[in-house]
């Protein structure tokens, strides 16, 4: 029995994902980050990828509101920092231990997402952006408000908040926080997809295509965008709460316009509506802004005996803005989808009999 099992489940895998190049090369992706701790990079590379993770979830719950239904949305910070600031909150007023404060927060950042749902998307286009943008703007600015630094603390926020894994070293610590981080990002890419790919997923691309016949078909389209807030909400929290765990640290900068323009970048770097874009945008986000510019460059201008100057940062910034520009310029649907559709060209479908019995069995039953 169990090797009928171990059977069904190759031919299973043959047939679902080393048969399409795209499936293969992301679960060979998984696998790499599933061992980057065993190569011994150092924590700092570490805390760079965990940031990446956090980053890609916070852009996936962007990109199914806005690659799927067609919602702009500019004021995701928003959401983001009402999960950090909702778990900093429930930790220090009422001492509630992590895996009590962080589903808290989540469930209040989806609520807060499903009530400013209401208001905001019945407008569209320009005005629901810079709705969307206004609200997190309004709420940063609440924060640091003085007579609610008592609650909120202020320009500084919430400091000191526990770590995932305290009773860990420093060392073992990290490789917890990277592998919860990893996992979560898989179980959230994995709902996000299968919600994408389900029958509420085509009606939010018939909204993305055109609202007026979906309204025609009987749709009840603003339900259906709600119901894309919320969820998106859900998980812009969730990365909230991660990065705030993480850091230590909940402070008003969480919902900053920099905050809510970086799942813009990351979507459209990596390819809008795909998912699994997002992922790679995060990735590749990460490695040019907090490697590339901000340690191999420096070294390598430290090796020649340059000295680079205190406005570098601004420099930093217009390198790093131009060379998004010329990616995204280069590559409009993305890098990943630009991969993604080049894989696809070599793939090959192979005969129904040599996908397994299973599926042979699928087959001759939808013929008859």
């Amino acid at each position: 029995m169990v090797r009928s099992y171990f059977r069904r489940a190759y031919s299973s895998f043959t047939a679902h994902v080393f048969d399409i190049p795209p499936r293969f090369m992301a679960f060979l992706f998984f696998l790499l980050l599933l061992t980057v701790p065993a190569m011994q990079l150092g924590s700092y590379v570490l805390r760079l990828l965990i940031m990446a993770n956090i980053f890609a979830i916070f852009a996936v719950s962007w990109d199914l509101l806005v690659g799927r239904t067609g919602q702009i949305s500019l004021g995701h910070a928003l959401f983001f920092g009402i999960g950090g600031y909702t778990s900093g909150l429930l930790f220090q007023f009422f001492a509630l231990p992590i895996w009590v404060t962080i589903p808290a927060a989540v469930a209040i950042g989806a609520l807060a997402g499903f009530l400013i749902g209401f208001p905001c998307l019945r407008v569209k286009g320009p005005y629901l952006a810079l709705i969307t943008m206004a609200f997190p703007l309004i709420l940063s600015n609440l924060v640091k408000w003085s007579p609610l630094e008592p609650i909120f603390g202020g320009e500084l926020g919430f400091r000191s908040l526990p770590p995932f894994f305290p009773f860990l070293p420093f060392t073992q610590a990290i490789m917890a926080e990277y592998y919860l981080i990893l996992l979560l990002l898989f179980v959230s890419s994995i709902v996000i997809y299968k919600i994408a790919n389900s029958k509420t997923g085509i009606v939010f691309v018939s909204i993305l295509d055109d609202e007026v016949a979906s309204k025609a078909c009987g749709i009840n389209v603003t339900r259906y965008k709600i119901f894309a807030f919320t969820i998106s909400s859900f998980f812009a929290s969730l990365a909230g709460c991660l990065q705030a765990h993480i850091l230590k640290l909940a402070n008003p900068p969480m919902f900053s316009l920099d905050i809510s323009f970086l799942p813009v970048i990351l979507t459209f770097l990596g390819g809008i509506g795909t998912i699994y874009g997002p992922i790679v945008g995060s990735y590749i986000y990460v490695i040019l802004d907090r490697y590339i510019m901000s340690i191999l460059l420096p070294k390598a201008f430290e090796s020649v005996g340059w000295t680079l100057p205190r406005e570098f940062d601004f420099a930093k910034l217009l390198i790093f803005t131009l060379i998004v520009l010329v990616l995204i310029i280069k590559w409009p649907r993305g890098l990943a989808r630009f991969a993604t559709d080049e894989l696809q060209n070599l793939e090959e479908a192979r005969d129904l009999d040599e996908r397994g019995p299973r599926i042979w069995k699928r087959y001759k039953k939808t013929k008859h």
